[in-house]
C-alpha cells in the first residue's frame, strides 16, 4: 500500500475572509490559555501559559492536575473541543458560530463534569475592549474551512521555526503559541540581562511584561493578522532594540523595518507566493537574528552549532 504523505502546499490566506474566524478563536485561545495559566506550574518568561500545535489543531499539552493529567485540544479537522484526562474520561464540544459566552460556558460545564475545578481571570489580556468572556457576544463567527487554513499555515511556519531553533545552542524557547496576541513565536536568549521593561500592553500586568522581558532576546513569529492590521506577517525584534538594529540588511528583498513597530516584518503572502517558501522565511529568521546579535554584540561563537 502506497503510503500517503503528510506534506501540504503553503495555503492562501485571506484575512478579509477569515477575519471573523480569527477573532472568536483568539477568544477561545485566551480562555483555554488561562486554564492552563492557573493549572500549571511556573515557567520563566510566563512560558507555562503557551499552548502549542498538534497534529489536528491546538492543543495545551499535558496538564499536571490532582494527581493525573489533562489536555484541552481544538481540533481543526473535526471541528471539536476535546478534554481528555488521565483517568480515561474524554468531553467533547462541537467547534461551530456561536457567541463567546455560550463556548465559556459550555467549557466550563465541560470541565466540572471532569471533575476539574479552575477558576480564571475571565477577560482577555492584550486586548482593548477586553470585554468580559461570560458577556461575549460580539465575537461569534466560526468558518471551519479559515480555521483549518490557519492552522496548515501554523504548521508551515512551525516546521521551519523548529530547524531555526536546532540550530542553537543557549537558551532558547519553545516554538509556541502565544494567546494574548495570537501568535506563534520562537525567541533566543544572549544570557545577559536586559533594561527594566517599561510595558505598555493593554490589558498586561506591568510585572509579566518585565519578568518576560528580563533578558536580552532575539525573537520571532508568525501573526494572523487583526482588524487594526489586516495582514497575516512574520515578525522580528529584539530587546532591547537599537538604532543599529533597524538599519541592518535582511533578507529577503521584501521584508521592510516598521518604525512605528520597531521590527521588521515580512508579509505571508510573499513567503507563501515565493519558489521556496521554506528558504524564504528562515533567510528573515537568520538575518532578522543576525541583526540582533551583530548590533547587541552577542557572543555568537558561544551561542551557535
Amino acid at each position: 500500500m502506497q503510503e500517503k504523505s503528510l506534506a501540504t502546499e503553503w495555503p492562501v490566506l485571506n484575512f478579509a475572509a477569515m477575519q471573523g474566524t480569527v477573532e472568536t478563536i483568539h477568544q477561545w485561545i485566551q480562555i483555554i490559555g488561562k486554564i492552563r495559566l492557573k493549572t500549571m506550574p511556573w515557567q520563566n518568561h510566563s512560558w507555562h501559559t503557551a499552548l502549542y500545535l498538534s497534529p489536528v489543531g491546538y492543543t495545551t499539552r499535558a496538564i499536571p492536575f490532582n494527581g493525573g493529567i489533562f489536555e484541552i485540544e481544538l481540533d481543526f479537522i473535526k471541528h471539536q473541543l476535546f478534554i481528555k484526562c488521565s483517568n480515561g474520561q474524554t468531553q467533547h464540544m462541537a467547534l461551530k458560530t456561536g457567541s463567546v459566552s455560550a463556548f465559556y460556558k459550555g467549557l466550563f460545564e465541560k470541565l466540572s463534569a471532569s471533575g476539574i475545578k479552575v477558576k480564571i481571570h475571565a477577560s482577555p489580556n492584550e486586548m482593548d475592549p477586553a470585554i468580559p468572556f461570560a458577556t461575549n457576544t460580539a465575537n461569534s463567527t466560526y468558518d471551519s474551512t479559515a480555521a483549518n487554513l490557519l492552522w496548515q499555515a501554523m504548521i508551515k511556519a512551525n516546521g521551519v521555526f523548529n530547524e531555526f531553533r536546532s540550530k542553537f545552542i543557549g537558551k532558547a524557547s519553545p516554538v509556541h503559541l502565544f494567546w494574548g496576541a495570537f501568535d506563534l513565536a520562537v525567541t533566543r536568549f544572549s544570557g545577559k540581562p536586559a533594561p527594566l521593561h517599561q510595558g505598555g500592553m493593554p490589558n498586561m500586568p506591568l510585572e509579566v511584561m518585565q519578568e518576560a522581558y528580563s533578558q536580552e532576546v532575539s525573537s520571532a513569529g508568525f501573526w494572523p493578522g487583526s482588524k487594526d492590521s489586516p495582514l497575516p506577517v512574520f515578525y522580528a525584534y529584539a530587546y532591547p532594540g537599537n538604532e543599529a538594529f533597524s538599519k541592518q540588511k535582511v533578507l529577503p528583498e521584501d521584508a521592510f523595518y516598521s518604525p512605528e513597530m520597531g521590527e521588521f516584518f515580512l508579509k505571508y503572502e510573499d513567503v507563501q507566493q515565493s519558489k521556496n517558501p521554506e528558504k524564504t522565511l528562515h533567510d528573515f529568521l537568520q538575518t532578522t537574528y543576525e541583526a540582533a546579535a551583530n548590533t547587541s554584540d552577542w557572543d555568537r561563537v558561544k551561542l551557535e552549532v
